[in-house]
């Protein structure tokens, strides 16, 4: 075989067969301290941090729509508690606590690109505009704007650092440091829509008070609401198309409540009056292209 030997089958053993298992590539391990090691070790680390940011980011997003929820689930007490000022009051101190989460939501993205974990923030956002808009409504009768509540959520603390700082310096040298956070177009735009269903429960809490004003107010602010959205269409998120259904829903129990309230009203018991909303209504097919 011409100097090399031929095993079972004729096939040609090759030179490093010959070597024993463990010794075939003995000394050929790529070095710790190599520069191609140093530099996966420095992406490694890079990535698990950002990675356990992400995961504290989802974290918050949690604590924060869990708050807001609650504070949505309060405001709803308006409608049939006397003192209307005392929940409103109370729902503001939730909303600080939840806005106190979102600062350190700030603070977690503080020289980052807010996009690369904007999904771990956004069903928190959403929540958040949800609440506050919902809050806004009922005392203003008018939607919020999202330049309003970015405003609300710009933040000023004391800086924290103890480095190159002596104890008698402390309190002398105290610097003011302004996080801010924005929510962004999408996230209001779900919010906003998210809003139109609890506007539409409290029509029910409403009626069932015997409250027959309420509804015919957010009857209006629901078309305009809806009429707003329309202009957007198919050219928006496939999100805010995707909730414009639910949205149009809503907007058709109100109105079909309002005229029969508007109709029959005065033949209707107040404590029966509520019993409008659970008519089934039939919804049109969907057409214009922005359902």
């Amino acid at each position: 075989m011409s100097g090399k030997e031929a095993g079972p089958g004729g096939f040609r053993k090759r030179k490093h067969d010959t070597f024993p298992h463990g010794q075939r590539r003995e000394g050929k391990d790529v070095s710790s301290s190599s520069p191609v090691m140093v530099a996966f070790k420095a992406f490694q680390q890079e990535l698990d941090a950002r990675h356990d940011k992400y995961e504290r980011l989802v974290k918050l997003s949690r604590d924060i729509t869990v708050e807001s929820k609650r504070t949505i689930f309060l405001l709803h007490r308006i409608t049939s508690a006397p003192d209307m000022e005392e929940i409103l009051t109370e729902s503001e101190v939730k909303l600080d606590s939840v806005r106190q989460k979102i600062l350190q939501v700030a603070q977690e993205l503080s020289g980052e690109d807010m996009h690369q974990f904007h999904r771990a923030i956004t069903t928190g956002l959403q929540e958040y505009v949800e609440a506050v808009s919902f809050q806004h409504f009922i005392k203003t009768r008018s939607l919020i704007s999202m330049d309003e509540i970015n405003k609300q959520l710009v933040f000023t603390t004391e800086d924290s650092g103890k480095e190159n700082k002596t104890p008698s310096s402390d309190a002398q040298d105290k610097q003011l440091v302004t996080w801010k956070l924005k929510v962004t177009p999408v996230d209001y735009l779900l919010g906003v829509a998210d809003l139109t269903g609890e506007l539409m429960r409290m029509c029910i809490n409403s009626v069932g008070n015997g409250d027959i004003d309420t509804p015919f107010e957010v009857s209006q602010f629901l078309r305009q609401v809806y009429d707003g959205f329309s202009f957007i269409g198919n050219t928006g998120p496939y999100e805010v198309s995707k909730k414009l259904y639910t949205l149009k829903q809503s907007l058709a129990k109100v109105e079909n409540a309002c005229y029969a309230l508007k109709v029959r009203g005065s033949e209707i018991p107040k404590h029966m009056l509520a019993d409008v909303f659970s008519v089934k209504t039939e919804m049109p097919d969907q057409e214009e292209g922005i359902s």
